[in-house]
């Protein structure tokens, strides 16, 4: 029964880190799977329902820009209770000068994608009585530009514009880029099996045509 939703989103610039930099900011080449699921699921949203990317096209040609940025080394914690009646003498906060740090970071610019995912219910009962509503509730919400947080590509200061397209338009959209490249192995998504200890899984990706074809979640192509 589920079928692809499409999108196309679009940004000025985008960053999709990789995991192994430790330090420095750097972008995987393209959108990654959790990042296009994130989107749609700030337009909509439920327990029992979870997006399952299976197409990225990449629209337009993939371009870097280096910015050095300052950021704050540090996690704002929220006070005790020994801070709030005044028994602890430490301070509640910090201040952002002593703890802020400079870093480098290698971003996308001027992206455009469109994302395929299909629906899925995590009971089959729910999916034979609800799919055809949550369904026409998502496609109302993207029609209207509607969403309950402000998607985002990679990081929340990048922000996203996105747009719905119908099925029946889909072969009058642009192409994808003529580009071929290896990807390497990917962040796919994390594993929440265990709340305590989100394990992530990966993927090895590749770009063809301008296309990149993500296996299901269960499949043997995503490794932990």
């Amino acid at each position: 029964m589920p079928v692809n939703f499409c999108l196309e989103v679009s940004g000025d610039y985008a960053c999709f880190t990789r995991p192994e930099m430790k330090v420095e900011r750097v972008s995987y080449d393209v959108i990654t799977p959790s990042s296009a699921r994130a989107i749609f699921e700030a337009i909509l949203w439920k327990p029992a329902i979870r997006w399952q990317i299976t197409r990225i096209e990449v629209l337009n040609p993939i371009n870097w820009i280096s910015v050095r940025r300052n950021e704050v080394g540090k996690v704002f914690t929220a006070p005790t209770a020994k801070q709030l009646s005044g028994q602890s003498t430490e301070p509640m906060g910090f201040y952002v000068e002593d703890e802020r740090q400079q870093r480098a970071g290698l971003f996308l610019r001027d992206v455009k994608y469109r994302l395929y995912a299909e629906l899925h219910f995590d009971k089959a009962k729910d999916m034979n009585s609800d799919y055809g509503k949550y369904a026409a509730m998502f496609e109302r919400r993207a029609r209207k530009g509607q969403c309950f947080n402000q998607p985002y590509l990679g990081v929340r200061e990048f922000s996203c514009a996105f747009r719905l397209v119908d099925e029946s338009s889909i072969g009058h959209e642009p192409p994808p880029i003529s580009e071929d490249r290896p990807l390497g192995w990917m962040l796919y998504d994390l594993d929440y099996s265990d709340r305590h200890n989100p394990m992530p899984k990966f993927f090895n990706a590749a770009m063809e045509q301008g296309v990149i074809q993500v296996p299901a979640w269960d499949s043997e192509e995503v490794r932990g």
